[in-house]
């Protein structure tokens, strides 16, 4: 099998957060190229065991040989579903709490690099973008059948794009004379609608509208949201999520769900002591994010906007 090409981004420090228990129950919600599986699975003895999620097949298949020792100890299970299923997925394998779980979200280096799934700026390849390629919704039918609005909508709330507007409407010109097939033709679409000062800095000027689309292809934010409540929900005490991000709209996301969950909510003004039953179920492990070090950002390029956040149950 062709080698899974992924470096794992902040691996000891994500895995180091969850504290393991070695007979305890984990999940890892982005199995990928198993980096973060193997390294909690090294941590657990014969009673643990792993429930390792991943939409993508191309990485189910990598890891029933990747990680093949521990599937013959029966101690990691594969689920081929959608993290926003985590707590469906699970039952269905009679799991009804864990210790622990890890999210590495974002697109893998073998999906970006594949220039057939349709990620890229910099290969041409049809629009595609689906992580899980069993689904109907891709790339072309956002470019090619979602209205002006609905782009504008979406390239401004998951791209952080100031010309949204310009970019749509090129969008719908070219779109309105024949069918906007490629990666490639799209980027030059996005280029030329942005003014060529611009241009000039802050990378490819295509980077913003391609993450918007992906995003929107595979409802990210809406999968993260859901995902992580059902992980808090199914948490044991004493067990901890790490989140690790990689853009600004899903750190974002996970900050606000994490300092929601860690506040005290409707105190009544003057008590001396907050009651135990009133003082909030989780704590943060980490007030700040945790970056990558020096040496990993010389090493890996995609680690440069990671941040990693991590929460425990108290309670």
């Amino acid at each position: 099998m062709a080698e899974f090409n992924h470096v794992t981004v902040l691996l000891n420090e994500a895995v180091a957060g969850l504290n393991i228990k070695p007979g305890g129950i984990y999940v890892d919600a982005t199995l990928g190229g198993g980096g973060h599986s193997e390294q909690i699975l090294k941590r657990l003895t014969a009673g643990g065991h792993l429930y390792a999620f991943d939409q993508d097949q191309t990485a189910i298949d990598y890891n029933q040989d990747h990680l093949a020792s521990y599937l013959k100890t029966k101690q990691v299970t594969f689920v081929q579903r959608n993290f926003r299923e985590l707590q469906d997925a699970l039952q269905e394998q009679s799991v009804i709490n864990f210790d622990g779980i890890v999210y590495d979200l974002g697109v893998s280096s073998p999906q970006f690099d594949d220039a057939q799934r349709g990620f890229s700026y910099q290969y041409d390849a049809p629009l595609d973008m689906r992580m899980n390629q069993n689904q109907e919704l891709n790339a072309k039918i956002v470019v090619n059948e979602w209205p002006y609005a609905k782009l504008v909508q979406i390239l401004n709330r998951y791209g952080e794009e100031k010309f949204a507007k310009p970019i749509a409407r090129s969008i719908e010109r070219q779109r309105n004379e024949a069918p906007i097939e490629t990666t490639l033709e799209l980027a030059q679409l996005v280029k030329d609608a942005i003014p060529a000062a611009t241009r000039r800095h802050g990378g490819h000027p295509a980077k913003k509208s391609f993450q918007a689309i992906r995003i929107a292809v595979n409802d990210e934010l809406g999968a993260l949201e859901e995902s992580l409540e059902q992980a808090l929900s199914m948490l044991n005490v004493g067990g901890r999520i790490s989140v690790i991000t990689f853009q600004s709209l899903e750190d974002r996301l996970v900050k606000a769900l994490f300092r929601e969950k860690t506040t005290l909510q409707d105190v009544p003004a003057g008590l001396p002591v907050v009651p135990t039953e009133m003082q909030p179920g989780f704590k943060l492990i980490n007030k700040k994010p945790i970056l990558p070090g020096k040496l990993e950002l010389e090493n890996n390029r995609r680690a440069h906007s990671a941040k990693l956040r991590i929460i425990e149950k108290v309670k």
